[in-house]
């Protein structure tokens, strides 16, 4: 036998390996909406001669899409000219492979987002809880309108389509108008500033049950994102609903800018519920800005501060997350009943207001500031798109759309 044949069978080997590899690519998983080969489920190539062995590991055993995609895969091998036979192993991930594929699966629909209206220089921060009770809607409302006092344009979308509050706290009410086919924000001046806000609120009975689930739910928040006139914002807050559900993993594929803020109370059980969003956040590749405490203390009319639900949860789950604990507010009265009144205590004097403005200040300042470079590349993004809009509504191209 010559000395060179085995090299050059590994070398031809070899490529026939990458051959079998590439062919592969055109086999796609439909419900992760990537090729088996990007997403790690070929474990091996075996080339022998003609004889090709493929190893294949799916998701799940009982995976509905077996049939698919083994006969997608010996397709595309027996496709190759110079493939006699082929054996197609089917395995089971483990764990770790799993969360692999997960990972490049939500990485693929963040790259894949569609356009929404949301101005690509606005800041998207999602106000998140992981459970109810905490007054995440409360935060929303009073950060909105001391970041407007500064005289910023606050968006504020209710993405709790079924507890929405978001109206009632700032006083609001009214239709929706529509221009062009699209939703028009209610708007409420605050000092120099401006908050747009679209709730489920303009759009049924206050006592109206909304009994929607899982796509219904992700295509009304999707409609608040694209079929909306938003405007220029500086700052868009999104209200999310408790829990780690459809309407926050649609988010991050819709907006995969989106930053979180995390709201918890002091109770360890809070703060453990609270985490999961932040994880949920981070699986789907959001950033977790920092972590607000509520209800932190109380203090009675004599002055004698009481810690009625414990004490140092926020700063437990912020350093836990690594990430900064942006302010911490008091468990008091006056926050129900401002609610209740539709007139937001950040849109007043005291001590809350004096709360509400350092949290807005560090927010716009520190945590999530405007992005105020005129050669980044959103604001050139930006630029394009309205000079493109300028130029069809000179032209009439978008009449009537």
């Amino acid at each position: 036998m010559d000395p060179g044949s085995d090299t050059e069978a590994l070398v031809d080997g070899g490529g026939r390996v990458e051959e079998v590899r590439h062919s592969l690519r055109a086999v796609i998983d439909p419900e992760l909406g990537d090729t088996i080969v990007d997403l790690g489920m070929v474990r091996s190539i075996d080339v022998a001669g003609g004889h090709v062995v493929v190893d294949v590991a799916l998701t799940v055993a009982a995976c509905p899409l077996r049939s698919q995609i083994e006969r997608d895969v010996r397709g595309q091998v027996e496709a190759l000219d110079w493939v006699d036979s082929m054996e197609i192993h089917i395995a089971t991930m483990d764990a770790t492979e799993r969360a692999a594929v997960m990972a490049r699966a939500r990485w693929k629909a963040r790259e894949d987002a569609p356009d929404t209206a949301i101005p690509a220089t606005t800041r998207v921060l999602a106000i998140a809880s992981g459970k109810g009770g905490v007054g995440k809607s409360s935060v929303t409302v009073n950060l909105a309108v001391a970041l407007a006092r500064r005289g910023l344009t606050v968006g504020i979308l209710d993405a709790d389509i079924w507890g929405f509050s978001v109206p009632r706290l700032l006083g609001m009410e009214g239709g929706v108008e529509a221009r062009k086919g699209k939703m028009v924000p209610l708007e409420k001046k605050v000092g120099t500033g401006l908050v747009r806000v679209l709730s489920m609120g303009f759009l049924a009975d206050e006592e109206q049950a909304i009994m929607w689930r899982g796509l219904v739910l992700n295509r009304a928040v999707q409609q608040f994102l694209q079929d909306a006139h938003w405007g220029d914002l500086d700052y868009l807050l999104i209200d999310l609903p408790p829990g780690t559900g459809d309407v926050q993993m649609g988010l991050a594929r819709l907006l995969p800018r989106t930053e979180m803020l995390v709201v918890t109370t002091p109770p360890l059980a809070a703060q453990k519920v609270a985490a999961r969003a932040a994880d949920m956040a981070r699986k789907g590749y959001l950033r977790v800005a920092g972590v607000i405490e509520n209800m932190s203390d109380f203090t009675c009319e004599h002055g004698t501060t009481y810690a009625l639900f414990g004490s140092g949860g926020g700063s437990r789950l912020a350093h836990g997350l690594g990430v900064p604990l942006i302010g911490s507010i008091p468990l008091h009265p006056d926050l129900a009943a401002a609610g209740d009144a539709g007139e937001p205590l950040a849109a007043g004097d005291g001590e809350l207001a004096t709360l509400f403005a350092e949290l807005a200040r560090v927010v716009a300042e520190e945590v999530a500031p405007l992005l105020e470079t005129s050669s980044c590349s959103a604001r050139l993004v930006e630029r394009v798109r309205r000079a493109v809009a300028q130029g069809e509504d000179e032209g009439g191209g978008v009449e009537g759309n």
